[in-house]
């Protein structure tokens, strides 16, 4: 299990109904990319780190884990704004304003991104995709989610397997060596991953699948007080955003 799932799974909002932290999560999300990005973005991105450290519960090292790759991507999206190629001024240089657009785009991209982490840290795939039948999405697509769900897990637990047991044959111990193993790396998850599938098939069948995948969901109800909350929270956050906007340059 990846840590982002495990901390869903131990969140203090597990029980909670999806509905109620889509609003609160993707709503942040959404605020993030159409209120001004300053201070509507940065104010965003303050509450969205409020949320998941205080209320949520997420640990600061685990959210940090999490967080650093979409950063990581939100800073190389922003820093070819700061460059120019061609003009009369030369081939290259800094673009005139490119900081600001590029600081701009950084605090957009920066809030939606916790916006989105605040929603996956609190809501396991196993509550959210069952529901998604009830939400009108056609029931195989949900089953393909469910199983993809499934499998990407047995399938990183079989690579972590094998990188084992190549590390304890020294495998890693030389460039060769280790060209070598990803190699067979390659070709043995490869040959897993169809022999489970096909494995998953017969089992299926065996127990009379008649296309839809009958899973069993923890009752949970949307909660009129905490959803009050979070749209009076969003509607704050938009109000202040516009009483405080002011030119960033």
């Amino acid at each position: 299990m990846l840590p982002i799932d495990a901390a869903a799974h131990s969140s203090r909002w597990r029980r909670r109904h999806p509905v109620d932290k889509a609003v609160l999560g993707l709503g942040l999300t959404v605020l993030a990319i159409s209120l001004p990005p300053w201070p509507g973005a940065a104010l965003v991105l303050v509450t969205a780190l409020a949320v998941l450290l205080g209320p949520a519960g997420v640990p600061g090292r685990r959210l940090w884990r999490a967080y650093r790759v979409p950063l990581g991507f939100c800073v190389t999206g922003a820093l070819p704004l700061l460059v120019r190629v061609g003009g009369p001024d030369g081939f290259a240089g800094l673009a005139d304003g490119g900081a600001v657009r590029a600081g701009e785009l950084l605090l957009r991209t920066s809030a939606a991104s916790l916006g989105v982490l605040l929603f996956a840290f609190t809501t396991p795939m196993s509550d959210l995709l069952p529901r998604l039948v009830r939400a009108g999405v056609p029931a195989p697509v949900v089953d393909v989610a469910l199983v993809t769900y499934r499998m990407s897990f047995l399938l990183l637990d079989s690579v972590r397997r094998i990188r084992d047991a190549q590390a304890a044959r020294l495998g890693h111990t030389t460039r060769a060596a280790r060209w070598r193993s990803l190699a067979g790396l390659g070709a043995t998850a490869f040959v897993r991953a169809f022999d489970r599938a096909t494995r998953l098939q017969a089992g299926l069948a065996g127990r009379g699948y008649d296309g839809t995948l009958r899973v069993l969901v923890p009752e949970a109800r949307v909660s009129v007080p905490f959803t009050a909350v979070s749209v009076a929270l969003l509607g704050a956050l938009a109000a202040l955003t516009y009483v405080l906007e002011r030119p960033l340059s």
